[in-house]
């Protein structure tokens, strides 16, 4: 078949999902176009092996700071053949099976666009097919890691090699604040590393609240972790680095990295590089539709795109998260059908973003910051409250501590944000996103009855304001 209702180019879960919805209960027909493993970058070197990774250290600190339990030991083989066994062994014959299941043909290669409702696969041996689309084509492309000039001779590991990592390296210098960066300082300092994390900025987490940065900050350190705050790296060399480096592995000899403070140089045997991603629009053939990646931000359908050009997950930059690629791909999935099936789309009304940061402490946070709330135009009242003053909070562990905070628009008392940081805030983060979805005020968030003695309790000492 050379002709498909709806061609999704990337077969990481966003997509996979734009394809399902689009004809999920129906004869259309779709394909998705992946060069690499079905199920994308979350299923194997990002979301799925890292918390594979993070858990058990959770549950260790967990016993660590229960006084009838005694410390646990880590087995560091152990910890990879768990990672192992949640990437599947880096296999994606499951992922196969699904989509099979599911009525959509996988094709391999690497596609991009060619034209009107065209797409143009090459495979693994160099030969092009070409594809027709019949009523929409999805780009789903995902996300590459950002390399700064300065490292870019040194091949340096990414979220890639540290989430396969295979051979522990003895030092390891983090280059980053933000999160792939605090989780990966955190399980690699459990595996064996002795970890120094560079920050350029003055603090971690930057886009989250300030007190978030802070306290993350301070358990890195008490894991063992050297943080150097307001240090960027002005130069990177390494003897014999390898140019065809094998995942997971140290890509050569001793890195020496010159830092901007007036220190000693700094020598290392593998550097990770965890200083963001940018949206994966490299030869995709936007040029052939007179498009430009910038046109792309911000939009999964409309503007400049044609009215059969959709784009769901990173490849959008709107936020870079797993479960809000799903998200698009639900959305768009369910346009792409009703467009083919002539009905009027449905209405995609805004959602808050939730997000999770399995560092130690952890941290969930929904909606606006009181900063990006002030720059919003809101006037805000903020509520803090202390974690653990809440009994079921205690309960967790005997070293329970943490912070929490809503942001409320003064003029309406309806939730706008929220922050939690401590033991388990996971598992308090779906109340307040669906507190923000709803447009919830105070006086209706205070009816809502927490149970005793749970750590949903802190939501009582956060309404008494």
């Amino acid at each position: 078949m050379t002709t498909y209702d709806v061609i999704v180019l990337g077969g990481g879960a966003a997509g996979e999902n734009a394809a399902d919805y689009a004809i999920r209960g129906s004869s259309r027909t779709a394909a998705i176009v992946e060069a690499e493993l079905l199920g994308g970058e979350c299923s194997y070197w990002a979301c799925i092996p890292s918390k594979a990774l993070l858990r058990p250290l959770d549950v260790a600190e967990t016993a660590a700071n229960l006084s009838p339990l005694s410390v646990p030991a880590l087995d560091r083989a152990a910890l990879l053949t768990r990672r192992d066994a949640w990437v599947s062994q880096y296999e994606d014959a499951g992922q196969l099976r699904w989509a099979e299941g599911a009525g959509i043909t996988v094709i391999r290669g690497t596609g991009r666009l060619a034209g009107e409702r065209a797409v143009e696969v090459v495979d693994e041996s160099g030969a092009a097919r070409r594809f027709e689309a019949r009523t929409a084509v999805v780009l789903a492309t995902g996300s590459v890691p950002t390399i700064p000039d300065a490292f870019a001779s040194v091949r340096p590991w990414t979220t890639r090699d540290v989430t396969a990592v295979a051979e522990v390296p003895r030092r390891l210098a983090v280059v980053g604040g933000g999160v792939a960066a605090c989780e990966a300082a955190r399980w690699m300092t459990a595996l064996g590393s002795a970890v120094t994390l560079l920050v350029r900025g003055e603090r971690l987490l930057t886009k989250f609240e300030d007190f978030v940065g802070e306290d993350v900050l301070d358990g890195l350190r008490a894991a063992g972790v050297t943080v150097r705050l307001d240090t960027s790296v002005t130069r990177a060399e390494r003897e014999g680095a390898d140019h065809a480096p094998a995942v997971g592995r140290i890509h050569g000899g001793p890195v020496t990295l010159t830092l901007d403070d007036d220190s000693d140089d700094l020598e290392v045997d593998e550097v990770l590089v965890a200083a963001g991603r940018r949206p994966n629009t490299d030869d995709i053939g936007l040029a052939s539709l007179g498009l430009a990646a910038g046109e792309l931000k911000g939009r999964t359908h409309g503007g400049a795109l044609p009215p059969w050009l959709f784009t769901v997950g990173d490849i959008n930059g709107e936020a870079m998260l797993t479960h809000w690629g799903k998200h698009q791909g639900r959305l768009v999935g369910r346009r792409i059908a009703a467009l083919a099936e002539g009905r009027t789309p449905p209405e995609e009304p805004a959602a808050p973003i939730p997000q999770v940061v399995f560092s130690a402490p952890q941290v969930a946070s929904v909606g606006l910051s009181s900063a990006q709330a002030a720059t919003a135009g809101h006037a805000v009242r903020l509520l803090d409250a202390d974690y653990a003053a809440a009994a079921g909070v205690g309960l967790l562990r005997d070293d329970a501590a943490g912070r929490a905070r809503l942001v409320v628009d003064a003029q309406t008392d309806v939730l706008l944000g929220a922050t939690f940081v401590g033991p388990d805030v996971a598992d308090l983060l779906h109340a307040a996103t669906v507190a923000i979805t709803g447009g919830l005020d105070l006086d209706t968030l205070r009816r809502a009855v927490p149970s005793y003695p749970t750590a949903s309790e802190v939501w009582l000492r956060l309404l008494e304001h």
